[in-house]
Parts: structure tokens; C-alpha cells; sequence
């Protein structure tokens, strides 16, 4: 499968086992890489920093959020974690980086700073896909008709505002970007302002997947082919971020058909005919989220005895 041009990805907190009540097995992951990594994270490679120390260049990667994903700008991160420690000691300018993240560490509040501290080279929780996975901004606007979803590739590494999924099968991608997933979204999702946020627990491990997706290669290959060709779709605009891209008023009317053709397939494996609203597809989702939490209930319910409160 080709994938989308990125640069940065994050992951959400994984699903606890005995809780999976959609059949949607791939868990989202969680990359914490925040202000306690301040002193390692800028906007571009810092040329004077370079010219102090050219040897680090290679340690330089990607390291998009959010905005950066869907907008195709630059941030990078200096990733000093499982270096050779010989190697960093012999540039200082990677070094002074390195105290001055432990110092700051040092100096926050709490057990965490503390702790973080007698490990200055590492990242809090630590998410370096060595394989290419789907990346999902954390945020995004309500004015989008689709979840901006796209293919990122090492070396990038994901920052805490992007969602990401380790060793993703490339059908998932397709029933990600679908009508049936944003409409969950509008249902099940936060908010930031007037903006959705994506969640790992709230959305992604509560969606009902197709029934009988997993057990069914003709129905993955089929969510496989219609994700490929809204990808293919894009490079055609090589200029235009996924924020160009999903613009309702801007989407390429080739991009807009291939979304189209994804929708109708993954709706009728819902059901034949599909759906003529959100409202219709919400309540499909609902009803199937409900059926399949109800064994689960039972079963808890048997395991404590059918106790009842008073």
C-alpha cells in the first residue's frame, strides 16, 4: 500500500483485555513526549546548532503533532535514546541538550519529574514505530467531512498530539476514514472548543466494526482496495496538506469520489442500502455497540454472584 508523505504520529491508551466489546482488535498506543522533552524538540534543524556539532545531524527526526501533521509543517526532535553513550560524549552541544533536560526534570513537581530524571536520554513513554502505521490528529476541525487519517514512516516519532497504531493491517485504514467512523466521532468524541477530539478509549476502542470483518478476507481486501484509492488520490496534489485535502469547500473532485466509493462500500457492510444521514448511521452504531456489550454485562454479572445494590 503507498502511503502518505508525514512527518510525526502519537498513540492512545491501549484497550485493558477483557474490555473489548466492538471486535475492533488493533489498539491505538500512547507516546507522552511533551515539555519534559523541551530541550530537544524544535521548529527546523538548528543550523547553528549544526555547525557546532555537524555529527548530529542523523540523530535529528521527525516529530509532527497535530498540526504539523495535517498542515505538512516541520518539527523535529533530537533522539538521543539508545545512543551509544561514547557517541554523545563526544559532542558537547548534544550533551548540554541532554543536562538541560535533566535539570528540568529535576525541577519539576512531583514523582514523575524526579524519576524522569535519572533517565534524561528517554522519552516518558516511549513510541519509536519501526514500521509504517496510521496516524490520527488528536484535534480537528468540525468543519471536516472525514478524519484526516494518513500512512507515516520511520524515522518519524510521534509526538503526544498524534494518535498512532503500531503494526495496523492496511484494511483498517479504509473503515477509519469512513462516514460510519466520523459519524462516531461527532457522537462519541470530546471537544475543544468547537473542534472534535479524537480518543483512543472514548472512540477508537468503543467503534463497532462491520460484523464479521475479521473473520472475512474478501471483506478486508475489499476496504483495502477503496483505502488504496483514496491515497492514490492524493499525490496527484502534491502542494496541498491534508488540511487542503479534507477542506469540504477545496476537496480535488477525484479525492472527493474515492471518499464516496469508501463510504458506500463500508456502509454496506453494515447493511444493504446504507444510510441516508449521521443520525441513521449514529443510531446503527449505537445498537450494534449495545448488542455486544451485553454479553460482557452477563458475564459480569454471573461472576459476581448477579449481586443487585438496594
Amino acid at each position: 500500500m503507498n502511503r502518505t508523505a508525514g512527518a510525526g504520529v502519537r498513540s492512545v491508551p491501549p484497550t485493558h483485555p477483557g474490555k473489548e466489546v466492538t471486535g475492533w482488535t488493533m489498539r491505538l498506543s500512547w507516546n507522552e513526549v511533551r515539555a519534559r522533552a523541551a530541550a530537544f524538540v524544535r521548529e527546523w534543524r538548528d543550523a547553528a546548532f549544526l555547525e557546532r556539532e555537524p555529527s548530529a545531524a542523523p540523530l535529528f527526526r521527525p516529530f509532527p503533532g497535530s498540526a504539523e501533521f495535517i498542515r505538512n509543517r516541520n518539527r523535529w526532535i533530537l533522539h538521543v535514546a539508545g545512543q551509544d553513550p561514547a557517541r554523545l560524549h563526544s559532542m558537547p552541544a548534544v550533551m548540554e541538550r541532554i543536562r538541560r533536560g535533566r535539570e528540568y526534570r529535576a525541577n519539576e513537581s512531583g514523582r514523575l519529574g524526579a524519576s524522569l530524571s535519572d533517565r534524561p536520554t528517554e522519552y516518558h513513554v516511549q513510541v519509536v514505530p519501526e514500521d509504517p502505521f496510521p496516524a490520527i490528529p488528536e484535534t480537528r476541525s468540525k468543519r471536516r467531512t472525514h478524519v484526516p487519517v494518513g500512512w507515516l514512516e520511520p524515522p518519524t516519532i510521534p509526538s503526544n498530539a498524534l494518535l498512532v497504531i503500531p503494526n495496523a493491517p492496511q484494511w483498517l485504514f479504509g473503515p477509519m476514514i469512513s462516514s460510519m467512523h466520523m459519524a462516531w466521532l461527532h457522537h462519541a468524541g470530546g471537544r475543544l472548543k468547537s473542534d472534535y477530539r479524537y480518543s483512543g478509549g472514548l472512540v477508537h476502542n468503543t467503534f463497532p466494526a462491520p460484523p464479521g470483518l475479521e473473520s472475512s478476507e474478501g471483506k478486508r481486501t475489499r476496504l483495502e482496495k477503496r483505502g488504496q484509492a483514496v491515497l492514490d488520490a492524493q499525490p496527484g496534489h502534491p502542494d496541498a496538506s491534508l488540511a487542503d485535502l479534507h477542506d469540504p469547500d477545496l476537496m480535488p473532485t477525484d479525492l472527493r469520489r474515492a471518499h464516496r466509493a469508501l463510504d458506500r462500500t463500508v456502509e454496506s457492510l453494515y447493511r444493504h442500502g446504507g444510510f441516508a444521514s449521521g443520525r441513521e448511521r449514529v443510531e446503527h452504531l449505537l445498537h450494534l455497540h449495545e448488542r455486544r456489550r451485553a454479553p460482557l454485562e452477563t458475564g459480569m454479572a454471573t461472576r459476581t454472584g448477579g449481586r443487585r445494590s438496594r
